[in-house]
């Protein structure tokens, strides 16, 4: 199975660019419309898809991920422009002991005990920030097969939008997002690739989730 990575550079001079760009479920929307329809409930999971939204100094670009080609000539002519690439070489380089950067922008959050919701009326997942957000992240690691050398973390705008599912009422969504980056060390392989396959938290389909790595004399 082939492992794609797609970059789109929208054009903000584009409207339907600019109008995916401040909802996150028309970027969904956007990105699915790559993919062939009728794929069963859970196409995005069907096809591996998950993405970010990075802020370069040239302005914002989307980053795919999938296990399926995507087809960019579906996009609007003057969306922007799109560069797709297997990342198999990347995925066959993975081996115990080789520092990687990773990246990863996550929405770390903590599922309260139904006592605990009930006493202190919690909701069902309480978002988690600062140091709470990093100790998440450092446990998210360890299941992933990897062992951070040096982290940094900075909190990004949360993910918010109205999904309206058909023949149904229209449902709030919220994910609180941060970014982790660092280098690490590969400790098992096997979790490693799941993780960078499958994502890692909340919020696939609206961004949360894709982690990228790369040998550490790489940006990821």
């Amino acid at each position: 199975m082939t492992l794609w990575l797609t970059r789109i550079v929208p054009d903000t001079r584009s409207r339907e660019a600019r109008r995916d760009l401040n909802d996150p479920i028309g970027t969904h929307r956007r990105i699915m419309s790559l993919f062939p329809s009728e794929a069963g409930p859970d196409p995005r999971a069907r096809f591996g898809v998950l993405f970010r939204t990075e802020d370069t100094p040239t302005g914002p670009h989307l980053l795919v991920q999938s296990t399926h080609e995507p087809d960019t000539s579906r996009l609007p002519d003057d969306y922007g422009t799109t560069l797709t690439r297997p990342l198999d070489t990347l995925i066959d380089a993975i081996r115990p002991g080789l520092t990687i950067r990773y990246r990863c922008a996550a929405s770390p959050v903590r599922k309260p005990g139904a006592t605990t919701r009930a006493l202190y009326n919690l909701p069902p997942v309480v978002p988690l920030t600062g140091t709470a957000a990093d100790e998440w992240w450092l446990r998210q690691a360890d299941n992933s097969g990897i062992k951070p050398l040096t982290h940094h973390s900075h909190p990004l705008d949360a993910i918010r939008g109205q999904r309206r599912p058909t023949d149904a009422p229209s449902q709030n969504i919220r994910h609180a997002r941060t970014q982790f980056d660092g280098t690490a060390a590969i400790i098992d392989t096997d979790l490693l690739r799941k993780a960078v396959l499958n994502g890692i938290g909340r919020g696939k389909a609206y961004g949360c989730g894709l982690l990228s790595i790369a040998p550490a004399r790489q940006t990821p």
